[in-house]
């Protein structure tokens, strides 16, 4: 017998019995979310919300436990990618088709049709009378949704990258950020009648922030709402410049953004897939920064407008509102950027459409001591750099030159250090 196909060394196609009851518990506890969201809450009359909601994360958790220790904790540390081109989901095979028509159709009823939400939107009843003492909205439940994926799946990376200090941190940090400052503050902050507020979230990423009836809706708000506009303009412009120049843009994209988070950790599996060609680089680079420049003229129309009083312009500024929040800030970032993760990879929206991403990256292009140096002369051409850049940089060839990487759309995951088997590259700041 072949010692490497034993249990103590399985292969990769291999699939142990507990992987596939692990499997089988997680598909028991997605069911009844699916079945939840398909029954329109019906479901809801023949058990109590309280326990539906229990049993669903309790198996999704439980069932993840057992397929991480499985598959991951009882072998050696090391990064195991085996065979990712192989398997239909991380392939593009019709298991990723489907799993992406699935998030996509999700993300299409949660901004346009929260009707067909309802069932699992009471399922998370519960929990918001627990944090905000009213009942939950499609914003609440998708809140609890995204940031039990974020835990759930940030255990299962830091799992797997247990080797590597840099990533166990950058877990800790996303997951950190995700549930302190984008669901238990904001749900504490509503439970105190006071308005919701995403720290994690400013000018340019969150459009809302800095427009007029923004600040005319906060300045009504006491001196919480004047803390929270003063927290908004220093880290848009204090803080994204200050810190982009010591650590570069992966302070943010990497340690504290939500989309980045969820990106790290639930679309890990598929970051393999970013495209790596010349011509994905010049439409990224045309698109990123033209959605920047759309945001900023929107938001400097809309104070025009106000300063105004819509005498110049009209409607004009309004009609540009609109169009940007549903071709950017909806179908974009959340039906594409999310929905597409099995098919071009989990930063879909980073490198292509986040004007957060477009501004700090020309900090960190222009100026700024972080970048990735690398030691050529051991390089030995294997491509696992660039074949795992999720951001679409052909790492290798830097690493081939002896060249440092300084790129805009670089978010600093350290990937492709951690991935190196020659220690060629290496994270500074200096």
């Amino acid at each position: 017998m072949n010692p490497s196909l034993s249990l103590a060394n399985p292969s990769p196609l291999h699939t142990s019995t507990r992987e596939k009851i692990s499997l089988a518990v997680i598909g028991i506890g997605v069911l009844m979310l699916l079945v939840a969201w398909a029954s329109s809450g019906t479901v809801m009359n023949f058990i109590s919300p309280a326990w539906y909601l229990f049993l669903s994360v309790a198996m999704v958790t439980v069932g993840s436990y057992i397929f991480i220790r499985e598959e991951y904790a009882r072998h050696p540390a090391g990064i195991k990618n085996n065979l990712v081109w192989m398997r239909g989901l991380t392939a593009r095979g019709i298991f990723a088709w489907v799993l992406g028509i699935v998030f996509s159709g999700f993300y299409i009823c949660l901004y346009w049709y929260p009707e067909f939400l309802v069932g699992v939107i009471k399922m998370f009843d519960p929990l918001s009378q627990f944090f905000r003492h009213q009942p939950a909205n499609q914003w609440f439940a998708y809140g609890a949704i995204y940031t039990i994926s974020v835990l759930i799946m940030g255990a299962k990376f830091a799992v797997k990258y247990r080797h590597n200090r840099y990533q166990l941190i950058r877990t800790a940090s996303v997951c950190f950020f995700q549930l302190g400052f984008s669901f238990l503050i904001p749900s504490f902050l509503s439970l105190m009648n006071q308005p919701e507020y995403y720290f994690t979230y400013f000018w340019p990423l969150d459009s809302y922030k800095l427009r007029p009836d923004w600040f005319y809706n906060f300045t009504h708000n006491g001196n919480i709402g004047l803390f929270m506009i003063t927290v908004s303009v220093i880290l848009t412009f204090i803080a994204t410049p200050v810190l982009t120049y010591f650590y570069g843009k992966r302070w943010y994209c990497s340690w504290v953004c939500g989309c980045g988070g969820l990106a790290e950790t639930a679309g890990d599996p598929f970051r393999h897939l970013s495209d790596k060609s010349l011509s994905a680089w010049r439409v990224e680079r045309w698109m990123i920064y033209s959605v920047l420049v759309f945001v900023t003229v929107m938001t400097l129309l809309l104070w025009f407008n106000s300063a105004y009083q819509g005498a110049i312009l009209g409607d004009i500024s309004m009609k540009f509102s609109k169009a940007y929040g549903f071709f950017i800030a909806s179908m974009f970032s959340g039906v594409i950027g999310v929905g597409f993760y099995p098919l071009m990879g989990a930063r879909v929206w980073c490198r292509f459409g986040c004007p957060q991403a477009a501004i700090l990256g020309l900090f960190q292009r222009k100026k700024s001591k972080f970048r990735i140096t690398t030691n050529g002369g051991q390089c030995i051409s294997c491509g696992n750099c660039s074949t795992y850049c999720e951001m679409g940089i052909d790492v290798r060839a830097y690493a081939q030159r002896g060249e440092d990487i300084v790129r805009a759309s670089c978010v600093g995951c350290g990937i492709c250090s951690a991935v190196c088997p020659r220690g060629v590259l290496r994270l500074e700041n200096g």
